[in-house]
């Protein structure tokens, strides 16, 4: 995500973190940077502008100038000063979807064709499904573009929430009204109502969504925009922002972007909060959009309370206090176990959405390798338990040079394929031996044997 743009920053971060002293030189020369990073990100000039003018008033200030490393002050103020450009200042609840109304709660999703739209409206409904424990119906008043209707009707069908069935030849007024009273009789929490997008912007389409907002009055009146756009995703996001009572944005897309500048400049641009944000195709893919956090992200810092959240969804907590008990009585670790873990893993996102989240150093120390590989390999890891025998996976050990053959030919890889997974296996029973009766104590003191460093 972001990947230039961090790339960039985290270079400028680690330079200002190591001057002890700040002159009106280097910290001109450290702004340089900075900006060049965003305007190559394609954030809007207006932006960068602002953003640079806050953070050399404040880069000059007491508080940096008399700090005892005045470098990682600065990078406080830039850190500081990129979330408030996301949103960071409009306060914690500006990002927060309102249900403050007599239910249902009415969202209205406005957008531009191709963004994202529909699937976002099957993301959100599985999020407020998930998190907020909602009720939801969604609805499509798109009656222009073909298969529009279908294509809601099936993600809704995905997430596991309820869908209003709608045709091309309703207006999409009557569409959004019959939904409204639909949910009302049957007890919905939320409605979501899917609106028709276009290539362009044009005055036919304004008028129409204009028409449906002031049918139903929504409480919340979502923006979506793709990421990828750059700066074409500011000039609509100013033309909706124009003819619509925008209460906030969702930004599609954000894991195909090396750029990002939409994810800066949109906020600045209307004066509305980011309240989503998409960071993969899947129905999951839909992340609650904290401006601290992604200024995190952004400047190569990391996000481990989001790392921490993705395992706390996808970790099986039974399963896992389970394997505890089986190693603490002497149990031995199998491959059932083995593809347990690589399942749990899988779960949080895969190993790209979980480097995606961690610090700059810890993504460079990982040597640059492809992630989506990684995740390719587990795939075939898993293949290759799931061609033995439940007597192979409960005791290993038995697996010679037939088996392995018979094995390899099962899951379609090769034998060298089977020998290395056998390996990885074996390092994590090793591993899971140690943990086992007091053995991460004896494993921390070992580690510390090994690093000079730590103390």
């Amino acid at each position: 995500m972001l990947d230039n743009l961090t790339q960039r920053l985290a270079k400028v971060v680690k330079t200002m973190r190591g001057e002890a002293r700040l002159t009106e030189a280097n910290t001109a020369e450290m702004l340089r940077e900075v900006r060049l990073a965003l305007l190559e990100a394609d954030v809007a000039l207006p932006a960068v502008r602002e953003f640079i003018a806050r953070v050399k008033e404040k880069s000059m200030g007491e508080e940096v100038i008399s700090s005892l490393s005045p470098g990682q002050a600065l990078v406080g103020v830039v850190q500081r000063e990129l979330a408030a450009i996301m949103g960071a200042d409009l306060g914690p609840e500006a990002s927060q979807l309102s249900f403050a109304q007599q239910p249902p709660a009415i969202i209205l999703m406005a957008g531009l064709q191709g963004v994202g739209k529909t699937t976002t409206v099957g993301k959100l409904a599985k999020y407020l499904k998930e998190e907020k424990k909602k009720k939801v119906l969604t609805v499509s008043a798109d009656v222009y573009r073909p298969a529009a209707i279908a294509q809601l009707q099936s993600v809704t069908s995905q997430v596991g929430a309820d869908f209003f069935p709608s045709t091309a030849t309703d207006k999409p007024v009557d569409i959004a009204l019959a939904a409204l009273d639909w949910a009302k009789k049957h007890y919905h929490d939320v409605l979501i109502i899917d609106t028709a997008g276009r290539l362009g912007i044009d005055e036919e389409m304004m008028r129409e969504i204009a028409a449906v907002h002031a049918a139903v009055k929504p409480i919340e009146t979502l923006f979506v925009v793709d990421a990828m756009l750059g700066q074409d995703a500011i000039n609509t996001a100013k033309a909706f922002n124009d003819a619509l009572p925008l209460t906030g944005i969702v930004l599609t897309k954000l894991d195909g972007d090396a750029r990002g500048g939409a994810a800066l400049s949109v906020r600045h641009i209307t004066g509305k909060p980011i309240k989503f944000a998409g960071v993969s195709e899947k129905l999951d893919g839909l992340e609650a959009f904290d401006p601290t956090r992604m200024a995190n992200r952004i400047l190569g810092m990391g996000d481990i309370l989001a790392l921490v959240e993705e395992a706390r969804k996808g970790v099986d907590s039974k399963a896992a206090a389970d394997l505890a008990q089986k190693m603490k009585v002497g149990g031995k670790f199998d491959m059932n176990d083995f593809k347990a873990q690589l399942g749990q893993m899988k779960k949080m996102g895969g190993m790209a959405n979980l480097m995606d989240k961690l610090p700059a150093q810890f993504q460079q120390a990982a040597g640059g390798k492809n992630m989506d590989q990684a995740d390719k390999q587990v795939r075939r890891m898993c293949g290759i338990i799931d061609s033995m025998t439940p007597q192979e996976r409960a005791k290993p050990e038995l697996i010679k040079a037939t088996r392995k053959r018979r094995i390899a030919a099962g899951a379609g890889v090769q034998v060298q394929e089977v020998n290395r997974m056998l390996n990885q296996f074996e390092q994590m029973q090793t591993m899971m031996k140690k943990l086992s009766g007091g053995g991460m104590m004896k494993m921390m003191r070992s580690m510390k044997g090994m690093m000079p460093g730590l103390k």
